[in-house]
């Protein structure tokens, strides 16, 4: 009797397992490839990322350059779309005047001839500046975009106007939390739930708790935020159930981490999407924006994966 109930017992037990492995793999889905591109600051400048610390002047370390783009300008996202990117991320911080202005560094000397923070001054004096003003691929011997960002450094509502139905991810920069409220009142607040699907938003902890005690479907992202709602998938995601805190993201994922979720890559996309939170994987460890940006690295793209593809060089890897 009791080798008749250890049997039945495995028996159960590899009865679960087939169950829990046909709830998440992927295996009889198509192996097509039908993912989209998330173009890091539109078209911009690259550097070589083993450099770069938390404060590293990313500018003065660029490759030589390829193509005449300046990152977080109009004309960087425009080509950005045209080159095939379906989502455009940009960066934003709040004005003196309470405006919200596309710009990147905690200090404007990296990038433009001003000095101080964005919060120093008005949106109309900082359109004053020249953002492509200290590039420089040689250590300073030259500023080949020197003179060619006067006037360039944008306010988000412009880029809401140039690009009235295009897909944006937009970080906030400065940790200010009115710089959240500012986005929320005088930005997002006006838009239609269609245009506002169109929007994500991703910063600090508080500042993103604040966005959702505002809007419960806007797609946000936090690291706590992403970290704490993979931890409950993790546990729980083999019965194909969605925690609720996954709900209305996006998910940043580096993808040498991302095959070990339940469900990857192809149940694991379409749960997300059914409860509206885009995935979009990163290259690296994520730690320092790294994307797929040479055709080669696309091929490390698994079979099937129909979320984003985070890239610096839409250029290289898009589809246009």
């Amino acid at each position: 009797m009791k080798i008749k109930g250890k049997k039945k017992t495995i028996s159960i037990v590899i009865l679960l397992l087939i169950l829990i492995w046909l709830n998440n793999t992927s295996i009889f889905y198509s192996t097509k490839s039908d993912y989209k591109f998330l173009a890091h600051r539109g078209l911009a400048q690259t550097f070589d990322v083993s450099q770069v610390e938390w404060d590293t002047n990313t500018a003065a370390i660029i490759h030589e350059p390829e193509h005449p783009y300046l990152e977080n300008t109009i004309p960087s996202m425009q080509a950005a779309f045209d080159l095939g990117a379906d989502v455009v991320e940009l960066d934003v911080q709040l004005t003196k005047d309470n405006k919200l202005a596309v710009f990147h560094d905690f200090t404007l000397e990296y990038r433009t001839e001003g000095t101080g923070n964005v919060s120093d001054y008005t949106m109309a004096e900082l359109k004053k500046l020249d953002v492509g003003y200290g590039y420089t691929a040689d250590e300073g011997k030259t500023y080949p975009f020197r003179g060619k960002g006067v006037g360039m450094m944008p306010e988000l509502s412009e880029v809401f106007s140039a690009f009235p139905d295009k897909e944006l991810l937009i970080h906030i920069k400065d940790g200010n939390i009115k710089t959240y409220e500012v986005l929320w009142n005088d930005y997002l607040n006006t838009m239609t739930e269609d245009r506002l699907a169109q929007i994500t938003v991703y910063g600090d902890n508080e500042g993103i708790r604040y966005l959702r005690e505002q809007s419960p479907s806007l797609r946000l992202l936090s690291k706590d935020m992403m970290k704490s709602a993979l931890l409950k998938y993790v546990l729980i995601g083999f019965t194909g159930y969605i925690p609720k805190e996954l709900h209305n993201m996006e998910l940043h994922l580096p993808l040498k981490y991302a095959r070990f979720l339940w469900g990857w890559p192809v149940k694991f996309v379409r749960r997300m999407e059914s409860v509206n939170t885009r995935v979009v994987i990163v290259a690296g460890d994520g730690k320092w924006s790294e994307g797929f940006d040479t055709l080669e690295s696309l091929e490390d793209i698994p079979k099937g994966y129909s979320g984003y593809v985070w890239t610096n060089r839409i250029d290289r890897v898009g589809r246009k």
